[in-house]
């Protein structure tokens, strides 16, 4: 087992759960209600961009290291992956639905049931086992890795890219150069 101490800040398993962390900060806020319908708008947006880009990584990197390191790693990499892809499907029904549409709420709440009970699955088994089976090196390089693809990755959902290794990797960072232009042109994700 891998024992990463506390200065390893940025080793697979610190940065996969910080990202859990951060996205469920903006679940319980849309969850309350409050604010403007154009708040929660950004709000979904922003959620939107958080959830794609920490997929897209996992993706990149975490995920073809389950294939690796995981006697039945690539059964739990695809399990993975097709969870993505219908949080994706679903953020991609979410982009452009107002607010103030009876259903914003509904849309919203089925992407947040969804990626609570993947981030279970990920905190409670995968992320353990990749504990278990790589080295202190492998997951602090692991770490670097998904930061790094995290900068360049798409920030709006796109359900027909591909999701495994080696398009994704290829395909991956000119979509989030495209992304970052849309968002610019159109003041998305705008602090």
């Amino acid at each position: 087992m891998a024992i990463v101490t506390p200065g390893d800040q940025d080793d697979l398993v610190t940065v996969i759960t910080k990202d859990h962390r951060d996205v469920e900060l903006i679940f319980a806020e849309l969850e309350l209600g409050h604010g403007t319908p154009q708040h929660r708008r950004d709000l979904a947006d922003h959620m939107t961009t958080e959830l794609v880009r920490h997929s897209v990584a996992e993706e990149m990197y975490m995920y073809p290291a389950a294939r690796r390191s995981l006697p039945d790693g690539d059964k739990v990499a695809d399990h993975e992956i097709e969870e993505h892809a219908e949080v994706e499907r679903k953020l991609k029904n979410l982009e452009g639905v107002r607010a103030t549409d009876p259903h914003f709420d509904d849309l919203v709440a089925r992407v947040i049931a969804d990626v609570r009970h993947h981030v279970r699955e990920e905190e409670e088994q995968l992320l353990p086992r990749l504990q278990e089976a790589c080295t202190v090196e492998e997951l602090l390089e692991l770490g670097r890795m998904v930061v790094r693809a995290k900068d360049s990755a798409p920030t709006r959902p796109h359900p027909a890219a591909p999701h495994k290794p080696p398009a994704n990797l290829i395909l991956g960072p000119g979509v989030g150069m495209i992304d970052k232009l849309r968002d610019a042109l159109t003041g998305r994700n705008r602090a």
